[in-house]
């Protein structure tokens, strides 16, 4: 499965892309309602970087690893979920320069969890809730850059 949000930032790639480098990054971008507490933050977005989530899904905690897997400076860099709620999870960030600013694209191949399951329940539940939380980032990352 995919799902890709776009946003147009008025703002330069560099700006954008460098807000994505703060080492605060992740924890601001993280919306408060998906109760998840970041263990270990990234050192950088580089290759190999790790990242630990906790998150709380019901009464569960889960913990969740990802690791970057490809990094351009001011172009994208990408991370897959190593080990998580989902079968799969590779999520691109990609930053191309556009006539207003930056253009913002996050790309996630997933696989939802419960086999068949989870494919029947995703437009129910997977894809909203991803749709809500990536509106989240992206006008959080707006204000960030913005003037």
């Amino acid at each position: 499965m995919q799902f890709v949000q776009e946003s147009i930032i008025p703002a330069p790639v560099e700006a954008v892309f460098g807000f994505h480098e703060r080492p605060d990054a992740l924890a601001r971008l993280t919306p408060p309602w998906e109760r998840v507490t970041v263990i270990q933050p990234p050192t950088s977005l580089e290759v190999g970087t790790v990242v630990i989530l906790r998150q709380r899904l019901g009464p569960l905690p889960i913990t969740i690893v990802a690791e970057h897997v490809a990094y351009e400076k001011n172009v994208r860099f990408e991370d897959v979920m190593r080990k998580g709620p989902f079968r799969r999870w590779h999520h691109k960030h990609l930053f191309f320069p556009h006539p207003e600013g930056c253009r913002l694209r996050d790309e996630i191949e997933y696989e939802a969890p419960l086999g068949p399951l989870g494919r029947a329940v995703d437009g129910l539940l997977v894809r909203p809730r991803l749709q809500k939380m990536f509106d989240y980032r992206h006008e959080i990352t707006r204000a960030a850059v913005v003037d």
